[in-house]
């Protein structure tokens, strides 16, 4: 168990006590990130806390951060952009929420996933303790990586109060791309001759691409492909993983996209439920992180009513 920083004392005291008496606790930060209808469990929390906000420590040269899991990420992003840099989580509302939800952007392909972003987090459990998942830098990190499972899981393994984060270079240029009636064939020719691209989607006939890096370099890669200048485009609320050949091969629906090289396909339709062994998985962490379901109520468990 992790010595409570004075800025987390609050946060800590609030969980330890709820559970002590017995009640649920859900924590909220600008809920901006919606919960989905299949993910909510239907039961409210007799408590809800906050984690604090504020960034703590920057240090552009290790290009790491530590901040407030209630820090917005526009308030980081400001930080950051002073010095070039920024952190790969998508969205808007805070740094935890982020986090707790998991989803990565479109530009995956390139900027990789969100569980990677945290190098050490300060974890409020089921009991109101803190304990601490990572470390400030990889290589002081052993055991177990139980930072990354906290990742996506919605608040229910744990509440994030302070984080460490990675920071990234920002690029100098960003743009994306189309090019119509493109099929499996010369999407795959697209894909393999473009140099790390940050992200290359395809509904079946239109692929978009994100370019980033130099303009010299953009611009000759547009000359060569034929690429016309569009806008990032949307996508449906659902995703669907799968391996990224097996996406490549999935029977798209009208507005359905798949992200290139990933293995994710977004459409409109919640994916189907998961095999029994993963649920297992889940259950037994729940069971482990969580066993009296005391964090976030509100979320529906892996396997709840199956």
């Amino acid at each position: 168990m992790a010595a409570v920083p004075t800025h987390l004392r609050d946060l800590v005291d609030e969980v330890h006590d709820a559970v002590s008496c017995g009640e649920s606790v859900a924590i909220n930060g600008r809920s901006t990130r919606t919960i989905l209808d299949h993910e909510h469990s239907g039961r409210v929390a007799d408590r809800v806390v906050s984690a604090p906000s504020g960034v703590f420590e920057f240090q552009p040269d290790e290009m790491t951060v530590r901040c407030g899991a209630g820090t917005t990420l526009g308030e980081l992003d400001a930080v950051l952009a002073a010095h070039s840099q920024y952190v790969n989580l998508p969205g808007t509302g805070t740094v935890g929420g982020a986090l707790a939800r998991g989803w990565t952007s479109v530009d995956r392909l390139g900027r990789g996933p969100v569980r990677d972003v945290p190098l050490e987090s300060l974890l409020v459990d089921h009991r109101g303790r803190l304990i601490r998942l990572g470390g400030p830098t990889v290589k002081n990190v052993t055991g177990f990586d139980l930072l990354r499972v906290t990742v996506g899981a919605l608040g229910t393994l744990g509440f994030f109060g302070e984080l460490t984060l990675r920071t990234r270079p920002r690029a100098i240029d960003s743009r994306w791309f189309t090019l119509d009636d493109v099929d499996i064939r010369r999407l795959t020719e697209i894909h393999t001759g473009l140099y790390r691209p940050s992200s290359v989607l395809w509904d079946g006939r239109r692929v978009w691409i994100h370019l980033e890096g130099h303009p010299a370099d953009i611009d000759d890669t547009v000359a060569r492909l034929g690429l016309d200048t569009t806008d990032e485009p949307s996508t449906p609320p659902h995703r669907w993983s799968m391996s990224p050949a097996a996406a490549l091969q999935f029977e798209l629906s009208p507005g359905d996209m798949v992200e290139v090289g990933v293995g994710l396909v977004h459409r409109r339709e919640p994916a189907p439920p998961r095999p029994t062994p993963l649920l297992d998985v889940h259950r037994r962490l729940d069971e482990e992180f969580d066993p009296d379901r005391r964090l976030n109520p509100q979320i529906r468990r892996f396997g709840d009513g199956a």
